[in-house]
């Protein structure tokens, strides 16, 4: 297996990490996303959306999106459960992931793509440039301060964002963070909760993958 990757692209990291719970080694294909490689006929050709990550399966079929490449990795390596173990603890673990993914990563990224000089004409991912609007960097700021502030809330007394085990609710949160900090946003500031749970999840050695 290949992942089309980009260290800096908090979607790529998101699957390193998975894969590096399980202790899945991933053959890495880097693609330079500030050049455009992604917009090239090859990589359009496992990726019509232009976006990473990808995971290339070994017989030359091709995987895009964070949940559906993690889902895969998964079912191949079941241990450690980071979907969760069981009906219920499996449907907290999407539902958790799925908040994070469209009330603090789609806020972040709003917030990232909207301001960044660099991504003037490139606001959205995708094949097709979209140009910058300033409001939307606002409203992502704020969307993503108010989900974190009720996350922080949540978060006191649990170890974990789903359950009694990292899931990739915990992956996504932390990445989430992260990427907040690139854009000048510090979602830690003024929530102990989310503090003490990112000191702990960030000190896993998945963290540096």
């Amino acid at each position: 297996m290949k992942l089309y990757d980009c260290e800096g692209a908090p979607s790529p990291r998101r699957v390193r990490m998975f894969a590096a719970e399980k202790g899945i080694v991933l053959e890495r294909v880097p693609v330079d996303l500030a050049s455009g490689e992604q917009m090239s006929a090859e990589f359009r050709r496992r990726n019509p959306e232009c976006t990473v990550p990808v995971l290339e399966l070994d017989d030359g079929s091709c995987i895009s999106e964070v949940a559906a490449i993690c889902d895969y990795l998964e079912q191949l390596q079941p241990e450690p459960p980071l979907l969760g173990a069981g009906a219920a603890a499996r449907a907290a673990v999407l539902m958790w992931n799925a908040k994070i993914e469209q009330l603090g990563l789609a806020s972040v990224a709003d917030l990232f793509r909207n301001s960044v000089p660099g991504l003037r004409s490139r606001a959205v991912t995708g094949p097709a440039d979209f140009e910058q609007i300033p409001a939307l960097a606002e409203r992502g700021r704020q969307r993503a301060i108010l989900f974190f502030q009720r996350l922080d809330s949540y978060m006191d007394g649990r170890r974990f964002v789903a359950g009694e085990r990292l899931s990739i609710a915990d992956i996504s949160a932390l990445v989430c963070i992260d990427f907040a900090r690139r854009a000048k946003l510090e979602l830690l500031d003024s929530a102990p909760n989310l503090e003490r749970w990112y000191a702990e999840i960030s000190a896993r050695p998945s963290a540096q993958a």
